[in-house]
């Protein structure tokens, strides 16, 4: 795989329910993280005492979280929405020449700061909220 450029990693919040996705205006910087908890199996029987996992048990789970200016476009407010909702709703997350993870996140945290002699910026956080889909790129 070639060298990516980091602005190439989108992520996109479906606006209407309808699979309408937008990218999330003025984000920087983002970040997805995906976890499989394990689950130990390992017995007084285990080959040479060595621990034993349970393939494909455990839970699952994805964050992202990601930070940028502050535009005021839709995407922002539908974050907002999702937020005080408690809604969770798809999401996409683009990762360039690997593929596109899509499926529901909760809006976990949104936090916005800003300077006198700066611009408004935010950070978002995500959590998955259910079942995720890979398609490959």
């Amino acid at each position: 795989m070639a060298v990516q450029n980091g602005k190439d990693l989108l992520v996109k919040i479906d606006l209407t329910g309808s699979g309408d996705f937008q990218t999330v205006a003025g984000l920087r910087a983002t970040r997805i993280s995906l976890n499989a908890e394990s689950v130990d199996v390992t017995s007084l029987e285990s080959a040479g005492g060595w621990r034993e996992l349970l393939g494909g048990a455990g839970v699952k789970s994805a964050s992202i979280s990601g930070s940028g200016i502050f535009r005021d476009e839709a995407s922002d407010e539908r974050a907002r929405q999702i937020f005080f909702a408690g809604e969770t709703p798809a999401f996409q997350v683009v990762i360039p020449d690997f593929g596109i993870i899509e499926g529901p996140f909760q809006v976990t945290a949104i936090e916005y700061a800003g300077s006198h002699d700066g611009e408004a910026t935010y950070e978002l956080s995500l959590a998955s909220a259910g079942l995720l889909t890979f398609t490959a790129a």
